[in-house]
């Protein structure tokens, strides 16, 4: 009852954000049909294609053929080219994968790592590193890594008609710029937690009888830090995929956050929908996910 429950409201989350999008996009100034026809389009283009988008339906009757589409993986056409948006938003979300994957792993591994190595330690560098803006953390590094040392090129061009992982140095920047911020915000949301696990007697005893730190931190802190652990994890994963609109642009990486930058300068709204509802879906994915290892990890602690 309780997963049922957790799924029905992870559902009408997805249903509200989308229904908001929707509704934002199409307030947006301009006429659809003007953008997708062109400016010089002829009154009676601009009519039909007026026709052809349902534009003059009722929002919430659009709202409906674009969701009932939207779950089948069909997200309407690009008003700017006329071509179908789904092919394109899995490319750009599968290169943005390169950049978003690596990233948010670095960031679980040491955050968690310097949430207990430093424990109370270190607070305030944590703060200012985690409060950085991306752009100017990209700003930075490519001024160090890329002007000054040239070890790495400062655009992310990927070959056309190949994948990020024909240069794999083109990532190594934008990795960084996201994994930075985000390690130190982990690590500074799992001080708290840490400590309390570090306070309780089962750890006491074991650091008494000598048990290398190491064996400590694996054996004894990280399984009662799985439940907070995974439900950071699951918010860092929407962080992080959320941030790659701001890297991409600054290093002109080819991914879905460029897209989306494109499309709402473009007022493409088909594609910017298609971009929040695939976010959303993700986030939300990640979030039960989280809650679900949390519940198993209580109950395994819980039984042992």
């Amino acid at each position: 009852m309780g997963a049922a429950l957790t799924i029905a409201r992870a559902a009408l989350t997805f249903l509200l954000v989308c229904l908001l999008v929707f509704v934002i996009t199409n307030l947006l100034p301009g006429d659809a049909a003007v953008i997708a026809a062109g400016q010089r389009a002829s009154p009676e283009r601009i009519a039909a294609l007026r026709a052809a988008l349902r534009l003059d339906d009722p929002v919430w009757l659009r709202f409906g053929g674009w969701l009932s589409g939207a779950v089948r993986g069909d997200f309407g056409r690009s008003l700017l080219d006329g071509g179908p948006v789904a092919p394109v938003l899995w490319s750009r979300l599968g290169t943005t994968l390169y950049l978003a994957v690596p990233a948010w792993c670095l960031a679980l591994v040491f955050g968690t790592t310097l949430a207990i190595v430093l424990r109370s330690a270190g607070a305030a560098a944590l703060t200012v590193v985690a409060g950085l803006p991306e752009v100017v953390l990209a700003g930075g590094l490519v001024v160090v890594f890329a002007t000054w040392l040239g070890w790495f090129p400062s655009v992310s061009l990927v070959p056309v008609g190949g994948t990020p992982a024909d240069r794999p140095e083109v990532l190594v920047l934008p990795i960084l710029a996201l994994a930075l911020p985000a390690t130190a915000w982990l690590a500074r949301l799992l001080r708290g937690p840490v400590a309390d696990v570090m306070a309780r007697p089962f750890v006491a005893d074991a650091v008494l009888r000598g048990v290398p730190g190491g064996v400590v931190a694996f054996r004894h802190v990280l399984p009662h830090l799985a439940p907070p652990l995974a439900q950071a994890g699951a918010v860092l994963a929407g962080g992080v995929l959320t941030a790659t609109s701001v890297v991409e642009a600054v290093f002109a990486y080819p991914g879905l956050g460029q897209l989306l930058a494109s499309a709402v300068s473009t007022r493409d709204t088909p594609v910017i929908q298609a971009v929040a509802a695939v976010v959303t879906a993700v986030v939300l994915v990640g979030v039960l996910v989280a809650d679900a290892v949390g519940v198993w990890v209580v109950r395994r602690v819980g039984a042992g």
